[in-house]
């Protein structure tokens, strides 16, 4: 994904390489340099020096991107009537199936609705989902359950697993300019059947959610969530 650069990038990155010409200019007032490869040399090293200034200001910045994504996330309900591309589709996707997964299983499917037919039926039928009449696709997670269970002892393996694949998406959609709710349908009977029944899942495969997806409609803004009072340490 091409990323613009944001002004306070912009303003970061020139400080920085400023700093570097500066020191260069008071090297050749402290030290008169008379041979020109030499002047030459010492130039051509801090552009070298710059670029890679450029880089380890533009690497910190990626990581604070990272946690300004995570705290912007927030439950989009309403949406514009725009189509997304496949490409952004694929990179939610991508960045679902690199979630944490036990024993290496990855126990999930991933089933992609752009059909206007199968998002209306399954907004009348799922009581928290009637935003599904309006967003042009909708990706449900779901666990193929015999890969999931290996043996008894982690029989619940998929819905972990299926649930951090499914935030990981969550935070794609945000990171890609788009709007996203997770609407559950484990372990609703009802729900679980017209899912599966929409899609014709086969028994193994158990819908977990259902995520709607499209360009927000309004401004929506995060909830703070933070609560000091939630965290105990233990010393």
């Amino acid at each position: 994904m091409i990323r613009k650069t944001t002004p306070e990038q912009a303003e970061k990155v020139n400080a920085a390489v400023d700093g570097r010409i500066l020191h260069l200019k008071y090297i050749f007032y402290i030290y008169p340099i008379k041979s020109l490869k030499m002047r030459y040399l010492l130039t051509a090293g801090m552009l070298i020096i710059c670029m890679f200034t450029n880089l380890e200001v533009m690497s910190q910045q990626t990581d604070n991107d990272v946690l300004t994504i995570i705290h912007q996330r927030k439950s989009v309900r309403q949406y514009q009537d725009i189509s997304v591309p496949e490409d952004k589709i694929e990179t939610m996707l991508r960045a679902a199936m690199a979630a944490p997964t036990a024993r290496n299983i990855q126990p999930w499917q991933f089933y992609v609705i752009t059909s206007r037919e199968i998002l209306d039926q399954l907004a009348g039928e799922l009581p928290y989902a009637k935003m599904l009449s309006q967003a042009p696709l909708a990706i449900v997670v779901a666990g193929d359950t015999p890969k999931g269970n290996p043996n008894e002892e982690q029989i619940h393996n998929w819905k972990l697993d299926c649930a951090a694949a499914t935030q990981n998406l969550l935070l794609a959609a945000e990171a890609l300019g788009l709007g996203a709710v997770w609407t559950g349908v484990y372990p609703y009977k009802a729900r679980i059947a017209a899912v599966s029944e929409a899609l014709d899942l086969p028994s193994h495969i158990i819908p977990l959610n259902i995520i709607p997806i499209g360009y927000p409609l309004l401004d929506d803004r995060p909830k703070d969530k933070w609560d000091a009072e939630k965290v105990k340490w233990v010393e």
